[in-house]
């Protein structure tokens, strides 16, 4: 167990410091022996049963993750060595995930376990794909060029989360501020107009009165409509990304529009290319780096293709080009390229030049995407604020006219 410990030596001075010990009491020995009069002592990690460290519920951030990969594999680089880089990192951090994260990392070393297994044990901030990386690279003796592999691929997803997020604000912002306009005209507009016309004889259309019974309606159970409003999309939204067949079914949606099915194969075969190349060029064995890239693409009929590739063909003898060229849902210039690249052994090329390939392609489809969203919601919205505004102002225009 680690313990952080404030003591005094005999000059008075103030010594800071961690260190490994079973319990409390030979935490007290270790400093007497050293000279040190202890101060406080307290605990930083947990039960070994309940995980070593707790994330808490913030986690490690992508930007955390990015940030600790590219250090280590920076102090690698210029010869410091594991244990000095993880202290080094350790004093930069007061506190938080990722120096708790550190922690653990630096006991495990402390313990003789392998450095991936502190990776391994959070799937919750880091996927089975950088695990398994950085297992492949510390067996193979290439920690520090894997570290920095990682590092760039988690900023290349930070990079395409922040596109993806920066291309939906305007979008979500229309459809918040038309459903806070429709809450407002159900709240303030409709149920006065509502009355008024409803409770005289005067003869409405047909769409008028519709629109003004379920305008009064909803605004007699406003509360039970906000509520709605807030569990149904959350709701969709665990659905969707949490379940199996949510993700399927979300999937299968997507398949239908033009646009969006154009995006998101992209963001698969990108996918593809950038954890497959960065795999075997951690010295992966080529079967087991098709099945772990199938689960990271993210997209059903590609891990669907990538499974039977390395059951079907790979574990037969047969190449990477004719396994990849027998499953059709693979675009052509990919199956080709492959093939190209394993003849003349620059297959990892091959896949880094696929993967920014794929990467300016799905720039370009989130711009067509987005082009193609805005004006259909401000059709929409126009439609359906107008269609509200227009059954309020005929029956007004008929009460007028009667005077």
């Amino acid at each position: 167990m680690l313990y952080h410990y404030l003591a005094q030596d005999v000059s008075g001075h103030i010594k800071e410091g961690n260190v490994s010990q079973p319990n409390t009491q030979a935490v007290l020995d270790f400093l007497t022996s050293q000279n040190l009069k202890p101060i406080s002592i307290q605990p930083l990690i947990t039960q070994e049963k309940k995980g070593i460290f707790s994330f808490g519920k913030k986690g490690l951030s992508i930007t955390d993750k990015v940030f600790l990969t590219k250090y280590l594999s920076l102090m690698l680089r210029v010869g410091t060595d594991l244990f000095s880089a993880i202290d080094i990192l350790i004093e930069d951090y007061d506190k938080g995930p990722v120096r708790n994260f550190l922690f653990e990392i630096r006991q495990n070393l402390e313990q003789g376990k392998p450095f991936y297994l502190a990776f391994e044990r959070h799937p919750e901030s880091f996927s089975p794909v950088v695990a398994n990386l950085i297992r492949a690279g510390e067996t193979a003796g290439n920690l520090e060029s894997t570290l920095n592999d990682v590092s760039l691929s988690l900023d290349r997803d930070r990079e395409l989360q922040s596109k993806i997020k920066s291309s939906l604000i305007y979008p979500i912002i229309l459809i918040v501020g038309s459903i806070a306009m429709v809450i407002f005209l159900v709240t303030f507009a409709i149920p006065k107009l509502g009355e008024m016309f409803l409770s005289t004889d005067q003869k409405i259309p047909a769409y008028s009165k519709a629109v003004l019974t379920i305008g009064m309606f909803l605004n007699d159970h406003i509360k039970i409509v906000i509520a709605l409003l807030i569990t149904i999309p959350l709701l969709l939204y665990l659905f969707f990304t949490k379940t199996k067949q949510g993700k399927k079914f979300y999937n299968a949606i997507l398949e239908k529009i033009p646009v969006t099915r154009n995006l998101t194969e992209k963001m698969a075969l990108e996918r593809f290319a950038s954890v497959f190349g960065s795999l075997i060029k951690a010295g992966m064995p080529i079967i087991q780096a098709v099945e772990i890239t199938a689960k990271a693409t993210g997209n059903p009929k590609y891990e669907e293709a990538l499974i039977r590739i390395a059951k079907e063909g790979l574990t037969k003898g047969v190449s990477i080009g004719d396994s990849f060229k027998k499953e059709k849902v693979f675009p052509a210039i990919v199956s080709n390229l492959l093939a190209i690249g394993e003849k003349a052994g620059h297959t990892e090329e091959i896949l880094q030049t696929l993967s920014t390939f794929y990467l300016s392609e799905i720039d370009v489809s989130l711009k067509t995407l987005v082009a193609f969203i805005e004006p259909a919601l401000l059709v929409f919205i126009g439609v359906m604020i107008g269609g509200i505004a227009l059954s309020l102002i005929v029956p007004i225009y008929q009460l007028i006219g009667q005077f």
